[in-house]
């Protein structure tokens, strides 16, 4: 049945009051659903900060919202790469030093669908390095200035999480025995949503004042597919852009931006798509099944994950 929270609409941008003096940092904003929430966000008077890895593509999308904003929008990129540690870390330094608040961190960057085995430039699963690794490290990193602002984290993760394993390859985390592109992106797409609930329940006990949300766009037309999937995901994505059940990148963004501003929100839950298969239609509270919540998977899992980066959390 689906989530009438919002009305039979859903959420939409029309909810949203100004934003002036809010200031939100969005990874892998140069493009698709990143690039729409950014365009959303300026739009009602917020700063956004791009992390983006290309500095071309990040060039040219600052100039679209400009155009499409105005030219008084504040919007600019720090460099990130999420497959490199030592960026992660170097972005995340250069943030603290040229933003006062952080209202929203939204953890929107991703590959997906990676064809072979890949490894990131400190040794781990491509999907999950990216996707999770580096987001990790980046939250660690600016969590204390999010705090400052009372602010908020929101994991981009998604359906995907549900067509995988269902648990973490703990005994084999790099894939090398049995790599699939698709179970294997699964696999980074749930990890990331267990460090989502495993961090609220951190914050609870620490009772920090920082609120984490996770939620997913839907199957929506966006270049994820395009920039890491092989040649086959590629053509079967493109032929499915073709039909009723993938939406535009713009709604897309809807769950992302709604998590970053609304007040009416859970945070022990899935928020996106509450239509056909929760793929498309109405934005608001989704299915989340309980083994993305299972409490020694997820500490096991935090556990790891400090050890495999070297970044322990001060919460």
């Amino acid at each position: 049945m689906a989530d009438t929270q919002f009305g039979p609409m859903g959420w939409t941008p029309e909810r949203l009051e100004s934003l002036a003096g809010k200031t939100y940092i969005i990874t892998g904003a140069n493009s698709g659903t990143g690039f729409a929430a950014s365009r959303i966000l300026l739009s009602k008077g917020a700063k956004v900060l791009m992390l983006n890895r290309s500095a071309k593509k990040s060039t040219a999308a600052i100039e679209e919202l400009k155009r499409e904003v105005g030219n008084d929008a504040d919007v600019s990129y720090v460099r990130l790469d999420l497959a490199d540690l030592e960026s992660v870390r170097e972005a995340a330094g250069q943030v603290l030093r040229i933003v006062s608040k952080v209202d929203g961190l939204i953890c929107n960057a991703a590959i997906a669908q990676v064809p072979t085995q890949k490894f990131t430039k400190d040794g781990f699963e491509s999907q999950l390095g990216t996707n999770h690794y580096g987001h990790f490290v980046l939250c660690g990193m600016l969590f204390d200035r999010i705090e400052q602002s009372s602010g908020r984290i929101v994991v981009v993760s998604s359906l995907g999480y549900k067509m995988g394993l269902r648990t973490i390859q703990f005994d084999d985390i790099n894939w090398d025995d049995n790599y699939h592109q698709n179970r294997t992106y699964c696999h980074s797409k749930l990890a990331q949503m267990m460090f989502a609930y495993e961090l609220q329940d951190k914050i609870r006990a620490s009772a920090k004042n920082v609120k984490v949300f996770v939620c997913h766009p839907g199957s929506s037309s966006t270049s994820l597919i395009k920039t890491s999937g092989g040649p086959i995901t590629r053509f079967l994505f493109s032929l499915m852009s073709l039909t009723p059940i993938v939406q535009s990148a713009e709604k897309g963004a809807y769950p992302e931006v709604m998590c970053a501003t609304e007040d009416a929100l859970e945070q022990r839950a899935f928020y996106g798509p509450t239509g056909r298969m929760e793929m498309v239609g109405p934005v608001g509270k989704g299915t989340l099944e309980p083994y993305a919540v299972d409490k020694a998977v997820m500490v096991r899992l935090w556990a790891l994950t400090e050890n495999e980066t070297g970044f322990s959390w001060a919460v």
